[in-house]
This record gives C-alpha cells, structure tokens and sequence, in this order.
C-alpha cells in the first residue's frame, strides 16, 4: 500500500482526508447541531479561501483542531504534511484545555497569549476559526454567548496581524452579537463585569506586550 504522504493528491486534499478521518474516528460533533465535526473545518476553509491562501495554510485550516481534539501529533502532522503546516497547526492548537485542567477564565488567558505570538498566517486562519464559531453561538446558547463575546473581543485585540479582510468580518460579527446581548438583557452591565473578570486575571495591555517582547 502506498504510504500515504506518498499518494499522488495535493497538500490540501490529503490534509482534508486526514482531518475527516481523523474527527470521524473519535466521532466528533458539532457542539450543538450534531454534524460531524468536519463542517467546521470545512467553513474555516471556505472563509480562509476568500483571501487566496497557500496550500499550507488551506491544509493547516483543514488540521487546525486535530491536535487539540483527536489525539493526533505535531509531531505526525510534521511527518504527513511538514514542517511549515505543522507550525501553523502548532499555533491555532490551545495550550489550556478542559482536559490540561483548570477554570474557564484562566485557560482562556493561556490561549490568548498563545494566539498572540502567532505568525500573521495563523492569526487569520483563527479569525475564520472565530467568524465560523460565532456564526449561530448566540441561537443556540445565549447564556455562554456572553463569556464567549468577551473572549472573542479579547482575541480580536491580539489578532491584528491577521488579514484586514477577515478581521474586519469578525469584528462586525463580534459587535453584532454583543448588540444583541445588550438588547435580550436590557442593559450593558453583564459585559463590563466579564471583562474586567478577565482584565484582573491577565490585562490585554500585559498580554500586548508579551506578545510585543517575543516578537
């Protein structure tokens, strides 16, 4: 059997293989419609297509959560697809997740960070990865709407290096759902008081300039 970096498909067609297959195998699905987790994937792909990525970028869009939620390794995504997809997979894999442990609050500031220092082709498969998750968040559960707004903003305020284009469809998406927080409550007292939650456990000034230092 040809080993399969071997077989004769593109970059992005075996990276696409891969990542269903992948989702498939621990039967992953979306969180609140029930798919098979590789419609995300696909959306992230669909958006990030807008801005004429390179194969790399294409193949890391279709592997960027297999690391975080499959099992996979880098260190197999290095072997399969190279080096360069695989530091793009590095960079949108969460260092802080439910199964490292810890609050909600703390493994999110982790991860932000870790968005931060991300090289500006990470930075905009990530905001089609935040323009796809934020999509329909809102519908089906707006109670976590608002933490997850919050953190939306936070991460737009490190994403700068990102392609203009899609950080300008994210910020919109972001501002439209918190809109329309602000009008289900009646008042805007319920962002104030998230984000300085997250402000006294790590400042975005703080983060800034980490980010700023590792540059």
């Amino acid at each position: 059997m040809t080993p399969f970096k071997e077989q004769k498909m593109t970059l992005t067609e075996r990276a696409r293989i891969f990542a269903t297959a992948a989702h498939a195998a621990c039967e992953q699905k979306r969180k609140y419609t029930g798919e098979p987790y590789i419609v995300h994937p696909a959306a992230v792909v669909a958006l990030l297509m807008q801005i004429d990525p390179s194969p790399e970028m294409i193949a890391a869009a279709w592997l960027h959560d297999t690391v975080e939620d499959t099992g996979v390794t880098l260190e197999l995504v290095t072997e399969l697809f190279g080096t360069q997809v695989a530091r793009y997979v590095e960079m949108l894999t969460d260092v802080r997740t439910r199964q490292t442990g810890g609050e909600r609050i703390h493994r999110k500031n982790a991860n932000l960070l870790h968005s931060a220092v991300a090289c500006p082709e990470a930075q905009s498969i990530k905001l089609c990865d935040l323009i796809d998750n934020s999509r329909n968040v809102l519908e089906h559960d707006p109670v976590f709407a608002r933490p997850y707004m919050v953190e939306m903003r936070r991460l737009l305020a490190v994403l700068t290096q990102g392609d203009l284009g899609l950080y300008a469809v994210a910020t919109r998406q972001c501002e439209h759902n918190i809109l329309a927080i602000h009008r289900t409550l009646g008042d805007e007292g319920w962002y104030q008081q998230l984000w300085q939650q997250y402000e006294a456990h790590l400042p975005l000034s703080v983060v800034l300039a980490r980010a700023q230092a590792l540059a």
